[in-house]
């Protein structure tokens, strides 16, 4: 299919972002992410620019999770550590118990027996979710899986057992953006 439309690639001052007080006041996505001791500088700057991109409420850094302000993370967050709120936690479980506190349904995402297949999970418009990646080599941390209502499985058709936890957050981000929020 083509498109009979002139198609013209914008430039930065044509795509009306949002400045970053605009963005801390607008509605946002009813999700925290939660990074359970990422290791990466540069996969947590992704996930702060995906967070900001889908307009998550939070991003909770926990346990070895670095924080900004640094170099290596800003190299990928470009300037959204400074538009997501995030808050550190000396560890996941800390953040966990908060969260549930804060009314949040706490959801693993991770390859795991009886977990439910991403397309088939459709999260409720009234409810708030921290979403849980876990350490790119070990996953999401044993005690924190005893602690999760629900663990999401992306599905995968080739021969690696996992994405990265940036494409892994991004998938599952726009998941529910477009569950929540488009319809």
């Amino acid at each position: 299919m083509t498109n009979d439309l002139p198609i013209k690639k914008l430039k930065l001052d044509e795509l009306n972002r949002a400045s970053i007080a605009e963005f801390k006041a607008q509605d946002k996505l009813p999700v925290a992410v939660v990074l359970d001791n990422v290791r990466s500088m540069h996969n947590i700057g992704s996930i702060f620019r995906t967070s900001d991109g889908f307009a998550v409420e939070q991003v909770c850094l926990c346990g070895i999770t670095a924080q900004p302000p640094h170099r290596e993370i800003e190299k990928t967050a470009l300037g959204a550590t400074q538009s997501v709120n995030w808050i550190f936690y000396e560890n996941t479980v800390l953040a966990v118990e908060q969260l549930r506190k804060d009314g949040y349904r706490i959801i693993a995402i991770e390859q795991a027996e009886n977990s439910t297949n991403l397309n088939d999970f459709t999260p409720k418009k009234d409810e708030k979710y921290a979403l849980i990646f876990g350490n790119e080599v070990n996953g999401v941390s044993d005690d924190v899986m005893e602690m999760i209502d629900n663990c999401i499985e992306i599905p995968q058709f080739g021969t690696k057992h996992s994405f990265n936890i940036v494409v892994s957050a991004g998938i599952v981000l726009w998941d529910f953006f477009s569950k929540i929020i488009t319809t």
